[in-house]
């Protein structure tokens, strides 16, 4: 197979803990997104608008929903001829098998991949971050200062940076120091998990991190700070869009919400930067005469009745008449009975909300509710 400019390695086996029920059935980066989206469709629209077509999705926790979704990258465009978006699991080599052990374990477990290619540059990507991005000029920054890796960074709340990997740079974006996850930064740049390596180096640099029996095979714990110290051209790449890891239950909450706002940097239909996803064919949502629905998305299959206010319903929900829903996330198929009020709740697939129910509060902790008792 001929030389290939550039391809992406997307990690996408987190279990994703801190989602706490959403991730009991599926794979962090399959969870929903803003009713019709997953959250791995981000990461794979943006490499679509950035010309790259050859996507390694690699995959461990829960993977058979994510497996299933991602097919072969076809709802991304990502199919074309000797391209496309392959899964690829933790698989059995030479006399054993082993769960990847870390980011960068796993894109070296997958060097036999990335070798079919033989690409100048290899991308590496999160598949639990919600962002657009084209990822092309990144790419050109990185030939034109002739780095051996360029990180993506942007700037965050100084409270923040002990949750990141922290840079800092020279006048000319050169990185001097790393720091990841300090307790007391120098800066405020924090790497946003997305890299472009010169496949000659990240070839090298995994192959020594996998004989050191002291790594944690990890790109910014081992990988990132070892190259510094061997003096490679690390460059930072600054990106000013939306960008959230939706970590925790009130990260993800607030980003779905964001989606609600009028913001010039989270479109998710625009011509330029579109996000895709998978879905199946659905019949169209209705909405009764009684129903007051204000400000809120609402997905295929939906019968509404009720009242919708500032909230996010996923596929084929039912609102009966005198129910309440605000402020809140419903997942697909939720039941939400005449009476019942929903606040400030996050509702998981497939949950009845009972006739007269309160889930969540207009105020404080966001609510999880996956039936039977609240959490």
């Amino acid at each position: 197979m001929k030389k290939t400019d550039a391809i992406a390695m997307l990690l996408a086996g987190g279990q994703g803990t801190r989602l706490e029920a959403l991730t009991r059935e599926n794979a962090k980066p399959g969870v929903m997104f803003g009713g019709k989206y997953r959250i791995i469709d981000f990461s794979l629209s943006n490499c679509f608008h950035s010309e790259i077509y050859t996507v390694g999705v690699m995959t461990q926790y829960k993977p058979l929903l994510l497996n299933r979704y991602i097919g072969n990258g076809n709802a991304w465009a990502l199919d074309k001829v000797n391209q496309g978006a392959y899964i690829l699991p933790p698989y059995m080599r030479e006399n054993h098998a082993e769960w990847y052990r870390g980011t960068a374990d796993a894109v070296y477990q997958n060097f036999e991949f990335i070798k079919m290619y033989d690409p100048e540059y290899v991308v590496i990507l999160s598949g639990d971050h919600i962002y657009q991005m084209n990822y092309h000029p990144m790419i050109e920054a990185a030939r034109e200062k002739d780095a051996d890796l360029m990180i993506c960074v942007r700037r965050v709340p100084w409270e923040e940076t002990f949750r990141f990997g922290i840079m800092n740079t020279d006048e000319n974006f050169k990185i001097t120091e790393f720091q990841e996850k300090p307790k007391e930064a120098k800066s405020n740049l924090a790497s946003m998990g997305i890299y472009v390596f010169k496949w000659s180096v990240l070839k090298e640099a995994l192959e020594k991190d996998h004989q050191n029996p002291e790594s944690k095979n990890d790109f910014g714990h081992d990988v990132i700070p070892t190259l510094l110290e061997e003096q490679k051209r690390l460059y930072a790449f600054a990106f000013d869009g939306y960008w959230r890891d939706v970590g925790t239950v009130d990260s993800y909450y607030d980003a779905n919400m964001d989606l609600l706002d009028t913001r010039e940097d989270l479109d998710l239909t625009s011509d330029y930067l579109r996000v895709f996803s998978n879905n199946e064919h659905r019949d169209p949502h209705f909405v009764g005469e009684k129903a007051d629905v204000y400000n809120s998305l609402i997905a295929d299959g939906c019968y509404i009745n009720g009242k919708v206010s500032r909230s996010i319903l996923a596929h084929d929900v039912v609102i009966e008449e005198g129910a309440v829903v605000e402020d809140a996330i419903l997942f697909g198929n939720v039941r939400v009975k005449s009476g019942s009020v929903i606040k400030r709740a996050i509702v998981a697939d497939d949950v009845t909300v009972k006739p007269g129910e309160a889930v969540g509060n207009a105020e404080g902790k966001i609510t999880l509710h996956v039936g039977g008792d609240q959490s």
